[in-house]
């Protein structure tokens, strides 16, 4: 096989998996028009027509569909080779691709991305940033970041964060207007911010625990958003209470322009993990990586 055409198979495989030529063309690091003429080329030279294309969407054909069954394990056998073959290198290269939630991005990747791409010069790191449950599998990324309660069984899940805790609270204008909590029943005569998840996008209903013995209360607001640094600023304005991890909140309640309440209805839950497939064949620049949180989270702990 020539070398342009196993290009024009990757280009396939791209725009089949992305069903768009814009990302598809982005990923390969290529323009549009210069994707559309690769796939044409390929079509002509196979005799048969691998994409549906409309104004608004790109899908395989059946033939297409039959193509990327058989590229996909090709591609994935030769990508695991390949990474098998740089691990025996003894200087780190090669791109590292992570999803990540904005706060862990942030608090825990940045700190170690920075350091390892100034001493690395053979070191990329690309970060996601996505509140959502993101398969890394499929979408072709190294590692995720998120809470320990949310990481699969089948995955490999490095501690890279203290635990957590939720917290709620109010500004002191709030507390002004309104009486303090005292326990979650009480939830039900105040405004509440509510929090819309990502996901599945229904509301998150507030968790608690008290000696073992959990309680979930749906609470009701007139704010909601699926960002938590508004729910953060509108708990500042005073329009209700928040519930969020307290890592959320950064030092505003030790500031007091926060004020927590039902503290000891909030215990403590597994923070921040790394998670990659058991099955990963991991590179020197991952396992530097990998090293480089978790010393960082025991030099925190």
């Amino acid at each position: 096989m020539k070398r342009e055409e196993l290009g024009d198979l990757m280009a396939f495989v791209a725009v089949a998996e992305e069903r768009s030529f814009t990302r598809a063309a982005a990923r390969m690091g290529t323009s549009q028009s210069a994707l559309s003429h690769t796939i044409r080329r390929l079509e002509e030279r196979m005799g048969v027509r691998l994409l549906t294309r409309t104004t608004r969407n790109v899908a395989p054909t059946h033939a297409g569909e039959q193509l990327l069954a058989t590229l996909r394990p090709a591609f994935d056998d030769i990508e695991a080779r390949i990474r098998a073959v740089s691990v025996l290198g003894d200087r780190p290269t090669g791109t590292i691709r992570i999803t990540a939630s904005r706060q862990a991005a942030m608090d825990l990747l940045m700190p170690v991305t920075s350091r390892l791409i100034a001493e690395h010069p053979g070191i990329e790191i690309e970060i996601s940033v996505d509140q959502r449950l993101t398969d890394i599998v499929s979408e072709r990324y190294d590692a995720g970041v998120r809470l320990g309660e949310e990481v699969d069984r089948d995955m490999i899940a490095v501690r890279i964060g203290p635990d957590l805790r939720m917290a709620v609270a109010g500004s002191p204008a709030y507390f002004d207007r309104h009486p303090v909590p005292r326990t979650p029943h009480d939830l039900t005569g105040h405004d509440c911010l509510n929090l819309r998840l990502p996901t599945l996008g229904g509301i998150y209903v507030w968790e608690f625990e008290k000696e073992g013995r959990p309680l979930n209360v749906r609470v009701s607001g007139r704010f909601t958003t699926d960002h938590t640094p508004l729910i953060v600023g509108a708990a500042l304005d005073g329009l209700g209470l928040a519930c969020l991890p307290e890592d959320q909140f950064g030092s505003l309640i030790a500031e007091g322009r926060l004020v927590r309440v039902l503290e000891d209805w909030c215990p403590p839950f597994p923070g921040y993990h790394l998670y990659y497939p058991s099955r990963r064949q991991v590179s020197l620049a991952f396992r530097l990586l990998v090293d480089a949180l978790r010393a960082r989270a025991g030099s925190r702990s």
